[in-house]
């Protein structure tokens, strides 16, 4: 007995150290600075990442990892999240997200308005015939089935998304411009429960375009409501950001309030010259509302120019009816020469965008479908029309109709005192309002907005670090705790035990921005490492082919 038992002491002590794991972690990041995602005062420590979870941070880490990287001189974060991801279409075409991940993205948060589900078959026929360079197949029908569906293709970042108010309207009334009846708002409100509970985070609206503008306020706190019963948020791309800006905000406060609802604005601004004296306006009354104890809050890129489409210089009337009613009525005399002069009249009925540039110098076209219209990308309006005689009015109309799209194109509307002020606000997060792109294949047929490429780096590497105008550790926080709280994401967001090791490492003193406008497919600099999910996916600043992004659901998820 007593032989016995030393044998199986002698076992266990050759378990516990002869036959003991060479290596004790999967990642082990020692000796950088630690910003947490708090936004308190980073401090020299060590990371260790085991499977998909962070289980240590801090201390000196005893063991060795895997993967054993000295970080000396490097920041170590939370990675970023998106609060405006333009991604959905992009990651069909690559999965590597490139633009995003080489600067720390690990999260793309979809769906400003539109989302891609709920389809019904008329939308799945449209989405396909809407394609441009980017081919896909629609083999989904619910919004959790499209996010799990690109989960399963395989993508390097985390993704999640907000159901549209504009898809669940033109899946029960399409293009028209009419409130739903009692049945139709039902059933709109049934699509926004599904969608809550397979995982979205919120319900969204984008009420400045064609069908959204045709959304009344009641119509959009009803869905919130719905919205907020799952502990999801409202976001919107508010129904002005001209001339009627603060009418636009008050709207917005109406909706939070009567929904009972934590809301957040897309990407802030004021637009247009005449307009900019209001941003300090729109900004107290956010105080003011925050201090009442409502959540209101915020996300911006990192420029002074927007991108849409040449819809945003048309009136909302003329669209009605989808696409085709559109094109068809650009070509009647009458309707053009109506369409025309409304473009050139101050009004504060529609976000005329044509105005709020100032001029068609001001308009930058980036994006076509028709290949035989992609010689004028990278021209400004002006300018294609002066190539092609025609008055710059008549020359939006006629690319909207030859092309059969919205026309990509960057307006520069906005102060860039109005962004520094912006950037320094505490409640304001990060975002691209942008797809993810890699400078190769089918992505250089179009110029996109630098921001696809730059508005994280930039948000540290020019206003963090070079300006001052706010620490790093807050930068940081603005992009990870502040946007996962505001989501009520569980354990994403801070560099903490048991959350998930979504993880970047960066050199503080060259991070930055390459993109421009004139050359926008120019990778961020100086991130060295991203962990997604504990998925090593850029090594030493390059990408590895990794796929561990997940489907990351909202608090409303019914599992």
């Amino acid at each position: 007995m007593k032989r016995a038992t030393l044998t199986v002491m002698g076992l266990l002590f050759v378990g516990l150290v002869g036959c003991a794991p060479s290596k004790d972690f999967d990642v082990v990041i020692r000796g950088a600075t630690i910003m947490d995602g708090s936004g308190e005062d980073g401090y020299v420590g060590d990371v260790a990442i085991r499977g998909d979870r962070i289980v240590s941070v801090g201390s000196e880490v005893i063991g060795e990892g895997k993967v054993d990287i000295d970080a000396t001189g490097m920041v170590v974060a939370p990675g970023f999240i998106n609060m405006l991801s333009w991604a959905g279409e992009s990651l069909f075409e690559d999965g590597r997200a490139m633009s995003d991940v080489l600067q720390g993205v690990t999260l793309e948060v979809l769906g400003e308005g539109r989302s891609m589900g709920p389809l019904n078959d008329a939308m799945k026929k449209e989405m396909l015939e809407e394609q441009g360079d980017i081919k896909f197949d629609v083999e989904w029908t619910t919004l959790g089935e499209y996010l799990s569906h690109l989960e399963e293709r395989g993508v390097s970042v985390n993704i999640a998304s907000f159901v549209g108010a504009t898809t669940v309207r033109i899946h029960e009334i399409g293009y028209d411009d009419r409130e739903p009846t009692p049945e139709e708002l039902e059933r709109m409100k049934a699509l926004v429960d599904q969608a809550m509970q397979e995982g979205a985070v919120g319900v969204s609206t984008s009420l400045i375009y064609a069908p959204a503008f045709y959304a009344k306020t009641d119509e959009i706190i009803a869905l919130a409501q719905v919205a907020a019963k799952h502990g999801g948020i409202y976001t919107s791309h508010m129904r002005n950001e001209a001339d009627s800006l603060l009418e636009a905000f008050d709207e917005f406060l109406h909706i939070a309030k009567s929904a009972n609802i934590a809301a957040e604005v897309y990407h802030i601004k004021a637009s247009g010259r005449a307009n900019w004296n209001k941003l300090e306006s729109l900004l107290n009354r956010i105080e003011q509302a925050r201090a009442q104890g409502l959540k209101i809050t915020a996300d911006m890129y990192t420029y002074r120019a927007s991108s849409t489409g040449l819809d945003a210089v048309m009136p909302p009337w003329v669209q009605e009816g989808g696409r085709d009613a559109w094109e068809n009525r650009l070509k009647d005399p009458a309707i053009r020469a109506k369409v025309k002069k409304e473009m050139n009249t101050p009004t504060t009925e529609w976000d005329n965008g044509y105005l709020s540039a100032g001029s068609p110098e001001n308009i930058l076209l980036v994006g076509f479908r028709n290949d035989d219209l992609k010689k004028y990308t990278g021209k400004t309006l002006a300018e294609v029309a002066a190539l092609r005689g025609t008055p710059p009015e008549d020359t939006a109309m006629d690319l909207v109709i030859e092309d059969h799209s919205d026309v990509g194109a960057i307006f520069f509307t906005m102060s860039e005192d109005n962004i520094r002020t912006k950037i320094q606000q505490p409640y304001i997060s990060i975002c691209s309002d942008a797809g993810s792109y890699a400078t190769e294949g089918v992505f250089l047929k179009r110029n996109p907005h630098p921001r696809a490429y730059g508005s994280f780096a930039r948000f540290i590497g020019k206003y963090a670090r070079d300006e001052g105008l706010v620490r790093v550790e807050d930068a940081v926080r603005r992009m990870t705790s502040l946007p996962a709280e505001n989501l009520s994401l569980k354990s994403r967001g801070r560099l903490t035990k048991d959350y998930y090791a979504d993880v970047v490492v960066f050199d503080p003193n060259t991070f930055g921005d390459q993109a421009t406008f004139s050359k926008p497919h120019q990778y961020a600099i100086g991130m060295k490492h991203v962990f997604v999910n504990g998925g090593h996916v850029i090594k030493d600043g390059k990408h590895t082919g990794d796929t561990p992004g997940q489907f990351v659901r909202g608090p409303g998820w019914k599992n």
